[in-house]
């Protein structure tokens, strides 16, 4: 009997060098705090790998609380399987530092706000810079922001043309529609990878323009100023003009639910800055946003704004409703 001819498989398979890299098939996350968080989820609920990176192993861990807890709410309304959690924690990492991103063709800058509601530019053009560091040349580097210009981020960067901002709206529960902006330098190429990326986690998106606060704080504060005003004199309660918004309007929550959810601590110095880039009364911090701001009656996170809330953040029905 002839004798069998053994060759290793290895042979005829397409070597690493042959391999193209699927697009998005594994993005980075800098800053994993409640906007990370949901971005994270999002993203490794659409089947991507998912690294984020924090600044201690306390944070690291809060942001997979976070994660797994917005997973548990799906199972608790059936819109998730307990195995389908595990695999989309299994794509969710974690790091301490920048070197991590490499092999990352799309990183997301998404820090948090500081105790007074506002983000660093300074800041956040060094985590650029960082990122450029371990990045490829054709890697993508968004910020997920509605206040910060991306060409003033972008512009100390050698290679200016991959940046790009986007802006998840996160105002109401389950809404699935982005703000895309691109630079004076943003190329083309980036731009249209990153509508893939829109397409590819199922959420819509609309191409807007270098303009502080983008399109949609814009039209959430003017409304936010107005229900303020309407409180303000007297003409009804919180509740009633949440209930128009919600059952006249057809929104999904009201405007002040919306409000304590976003944190006044946040809203307070955005629409200052709409004021000041403007001068229009209409972006003018409500009297009484400054007083709950002064306050530090910041919503959701401190248990106590235009609503009371508990601990896990539900809001305390009063006896009057």
């Amino acid at each position: 009997m002839a004798e069998m001819i053994k060759e290793p498989i290895e042979s005829y398979g397409l070597s690493s060098k042959d391999r193209k890299k699927t697009l998005f098939s594994k993005i980075g996350i800098v800053g994993c705090g409640k906007e990370g968080s949901k971005i994270a989820t999002i993203a490794a609920t659409a089947g991507i790998e998912v690294v984020f990176l924090e600044v201690n192993d306390d944070k690291i861990q809060k942001a997979f609380d976070r994660i797994a807890g917005e997973l548990d709410m799906r199972i608790a309304t059936w819109g998730l399987t307990q195995s389908e959690k595990k695999s989309i924690l299994g794509r969710v990492k974690s790091s301490l530092t920048f070197d991590a991103f490499k092999g990352c063709d799309f990183v997301i800058e998404a820090v948090r706000y500081d105790e007074n509601g506002e983000r660093s530019l300074n800041h956040r053009k060094e985590i650029f810079k960082n990122l450029e560091a371990v990045l490829s040349e054709d890697a993508i580097i968004a910020s997920n922001a509605s206040s910060v210009v991306i060409t003033e981020l972008a512009s100390e960067l050698e290679h200016k043309e991959r940046c790009v901002c986007l802006h998840f709206v996160m105002m109401q529960p389950q809404s699935r529609v982005m703000e895309i902006v691109r630079g004076l330098y943003t190329s083309d190429d980036c731009y249209n990878k990153v509508c893939q990326f829109a397409k590819l986690i199922s959420y819509d998106y609309v191409t807007v323009e270098e303009s502080a606060g983008l399109v949609c704080n814009r039209l959430f504060f003017i409304l936010l100023n107005e229900a303020c005003a309407i409180l303000q004199e007297g003409l009804t309660t919180p509740i009633e003009i949440d209930s128009i918004i919600k059952f006249g309007l057809g929104q999904r929550q009201g405007v002040f639910c919306m409000a304590d959810q976003m944190g006044i601590e946040k809203i307070v110095p955005q629409m200052e800055d709409l004021y000041k880039e403007f001068g229009s009364l209409k972006y003018k911090p409500s009297p009484l946003l400054l007083r709950l701001n002064r306050a530090k009656r910041w919503g959701v996170s401190t248990g106590m704004g235009f609503y009371a809330y508990d601990q896990e953040g539900n809001r305390i029905i009063s006896e009057n409703e």
